[in-house]
């Protein structure tokens, strides 16, 4: 997201074997291939564990309407849950340049307020685990709300 324009929607999973995969969603438009991945999501796709679909878009705010990564993260478990959270970027077109700032849960079903702690931490954890991605996210972060 710092040099290009659209983010391709993805799918990340895991199997409880602990084997991972990932699927990209790719289509001449970019709200099809988006709901071609709601929709593969929604599917519970058997083995799956757990998944994390990414799909670039807007988010409205009381400032109006930012880029974001909007998240959905499940787990298909006897006890599912999903969450949905937002990362409000500056698009690297803008006259300032690029920048993330920090991630907005926007809801979350199956989690205890005990639980929401431990998700923050999970997220940046998650962060940190992509060495190349984590470059990004450091070098560009504003301490700020979008």
């Amino acid at each position: 997201m710092s040099d290009s324009d659209v983010l391709i929607p993805l799918i990340g999973y895991a199997h409880a074997d602990g084997t991972k995969g990932m699927e990209r969603f790719l289509d001449d438009d970019v709200g099809d291939s988006a709901a071609a991945a709601e929709e593969r999501l929604a599917d519970s796709p058997v083995g799956w564990l757990r998944a994390v679909l990414v799909v670039d878009a807007y988010l409205h705010l009381d400032r109006g309407r930012t880029d974001a990564l909007m998240i959905k993260a499940v787990e298909f478990a006897l006890n599912p849950r999903s969450m949905r959270i937002a990362v409000p970027y500056r698009h690297h077109s803008a006259a300032e340049g690029f920048a993330v700032y920090r991630p907005k849960f926007l809801e979350a079903h199956g989690f205890g307020d005990s639980d929401f702690d431990i998700l923050g931490q999970a997220f940046y954890a998650g962060v940190d685990s992509h060495e190349q991605a984590a470059a990004v996210w450091n070098a560009h972060l504003l301490n700020e709300s979008a």
